[in-house]
């Protein structure tokens, strides 16, 4: 049969194959990771892997990441020199979320980070919204990718590769890169506890191999999804008050088939129990057994379950097709079987709204499409990881599966956390209105009991302007690298829009100096804070007031919190800007060899390159 010729029929060497290609899926995990795993642990060591692959694969991805001890995915920045393998990390960090949340292995998931970005144009403001994206897929520790070994001291940005962002030292902003860093610890360890909450398990199915699953029907807003295989629905799932229960505490309120005729009989009794005892199912029946196993008494024993879950009628209507129709070609239906009930031909949407079940979270006043989130929740706390994906300012009304607690607002750029005094309940649910810059990202938690307020405040009160700090600016730039060491700006303006070529094509630290006086009235803030706005900064500033170092603004908003180092009368102001390589690469590119001031070892950035905004573009407030 492997030379593909037919014994018996061809149906039933078709059965055999499809047993031998499950038996390479199991024994690839079992034996090559399992055993691999157990290789490690004799000698004090954990494994680590990506529980996916591509071309070639011949595993499960669920199965073969369950056997590691820990397990990650990948996602790559879009834009880079494979500008299609751009989008790469949808199925890869679903994969790792999914084995995690499925198979219980808390509290990491980590992912390759940042794979195949544009060389020597990232920075964390641009990787920011990407990397939110990876936390909304369920991804909570970053590897980043990539962090070269540079061996010389006279030679940069150094070496290099086409298949990463480069982190290592020889990066402009490396030395500016702990706020970013900051940033990402803080987030990962709040998405690091509890558990992942989903709606919906999508049953990927028996067939081998297998690198993802699919979604049909579709997610509807506000919802997430776990990937789950038969080995954990055969083993580990039951029914409690209508959930679907995972031993470690995670639950779904559907578990959706693929649109297949064939699965085997174990695991369809065990989907017949679990519908006994009150389980949603969505799907078509199967026909037949997939395996070879107990052949023909196997295909029996599955028409006779179809029978008893889905009913007569319908097994009848749908007996002798190949394969089931695509969706929306399936007559809807609905058959209650024991204490649970199968659906088939429905949108998820419709089946959630038939039932009462609210999305996990509602975006009023935006559109869905501007958002993205996580919901972890531990036995006393929920928390919402929410994200603004669009580069531009959003507000909106967020809905959220909670009640009778008090919602409050982490932000982990800054560290800093406070209760948030305008929220409401509404037919069971918190409502809560936000704000968001762009691409900005909230976590929102509720973990103490509450009643609603008596006064509302805003929760983002509105900032009065006291001062534009206006031009002139002294700019000092870094020596030896073409630019003037000292040189006044008028006005602010973006470096390649000056007529200095070395300016134009600078790349790396510069610090803008000014003195600005505060009036007493203005230095007695009571109960309001004074805060710098930058206005706009491409791409880090580490803002200074009066020798006191206050912070590295890395993203929107450009605002710092400067009460407590301002006085009254003459300040003094400090603002270091650092951009990326691409700039003096491009400058270079334009140049004799002899002439450039940078090297790489391959992947060289050419003249026609589009120069990146750099420099305060301010205005500062």
């Amino acid at each position: 049969m492997l030379t593909g010729r037919i014994i018996g029929s061809a149906d039933q060497s078709e059965r055999f194959l499809w047993d031998l290609r499950r038996l390479v899926a199991e024994r690839v995990a079992t034996d090559y990771v399992g055993g691999l795993r157990d290789e490690c642990h004799g000698r004090g060591l954990g494994l680590w892997l990506e529980n996916y692959g591509h071309w070639g694969f011949p595993g499960e991805f669920l199965k073969y990441g369950s056997e590691s001890d820990r397990i990650g995915g990948e996602f790559w920045m879009p834009g880079g020199p494979w500008d299609t393998l751009g989008q790469i990390g949808l199925t890869e960090c679903r994969a790792a979320s999914s084995c995690a949340n499925t198979y219980g292995k808390f509290p990491i998931v980590s992912a390759e980070a940042f794979t195949g970005g544009p060389i020597y144009r990232s920075s964390p403001a641009t990787l920011k919204a990407r990397g939110d994206w990876a936390f909304c897929q369920g991804v909570n520790h970053f590897v980043l990718h990539v962090y070269m070994h540079q061996p010389w001291a006279d030679k940069v940005p150094g070496l290099n590769v086409w298949f990463g962002t480069e982190f290592n030292r020889n990066n402009t902003w490396f030395e500016q890169s702990k706020a970013w860093i900051d940033y990402l610890r803080r987030s990962s360890w709040l998405l690091q506890q509890g558990s992942r909450v989903a709606d919906v398990a999508y049953f990927i199915g028996e067939d081998a191999p297998k690198m993802t699953g699919t979604r049909k029907p579709a997610l509807p807003p506000g919802r997430d999804f776990d990937f789950i295989n038969a080995e954990v629905i055969e083993k580990n799932l039951s029914v409690k008050n209508g959930l679907l229960m995972l031993p470690h505490g995670v639950n779904y309120r559907v578990l959706v088939l693929p649109e297949q005729t064939t699965m085997r009989p174990a695991v369809l009794r065990k989907i017949r129990d679990l519908m006994k005892a009150g389980a949603t199912l969505v799907g078509p029946p199967p026909s037949r057994s997939p395996s070879l196993e107990n052949f023909p008494k196997s295909d029996a024993e599955v028409r006779k379950l179809a029978r008893e879950v889905w009913g007569e009628l319908v097994v009848s209507a749908l007996a002798g097709r190949a394969a089931a129709p695509p969706e929306g070609g399936t007559p809807n239906g609905e058959h209650k079987f024991g204490k649970g009930r199968v659906i088939w031909g429905t949108s998820l949407e419709e089946i959630f709204a038939s039932a009462g079940v609210p999305a996990d979270i509602e975006f009023h006043g935006a559109a869905d499409a501007n958002f993205l989130f996580t919901h972890r929740a531990t036995k006393t706390t929920d928390s919402y990881f929410v994200s603004n994906q669009k580069g531009s300012a959003e507000k909106a009304d967020c809905v959220f599966r909670v009640a009778g607690r008090q919602p409050e607002l982490w932000d982990a750029v800054t560290g800093e956390h406070r209760a948030l005094p305008d929220w409401s309940v509404k037919d069971g649910r918190t409502v809560v209105p936000l704000e968001f810059a762009p691409s900005q990202s909230w976590f929102v938690v509720f973990q103490k009991p509450a009643t609603p307020p008596a006064q509302r405040e805003p929760n983002f009160p509105e900032a009065k302007t006291i001062a534009t700090l206006a031009g002139p600016w002294e700019v000092s730039f870094a020596p030896g690298w073409g630019a003037p060491d000292n040189v006044t700006f008028d006005q602010l303006t973006d470096w390649t829009q000056r007529a200095e070529d070395g300016i134009k094509h600078f790349s790396g630290a510069a610090t803008y100096r000014k003195t600005f006086e505060l009036p007493d009235s203005k230095a007695e803030t009571k109960n309001s804070k004074l805060i710098l706005d930058l206005g706009a900064a491409h791409d880090l500033a580490t803002v200074r007031v009066n020798g006191k170092e206050l912070a590295t603004l890395w993203t929107a908003p450009w605002r710092v919190d400067f009460t407590s180092a301002v006085k009254s009368g003459v300040n003094t102001l400090e603002i270091t800007v650092v951009n990326p390589w691409n700039n003096r690469l491009v400058g270079d590119a334009a140049l004799p060899a002899s002439e450039r001031r940078t090297f790489l070892t391959s992947m060289t950035v050419k003249s026609d390159v589009p120069l990146l905004p750099a420099g305060l573009l301010g205005p500062v407030t």
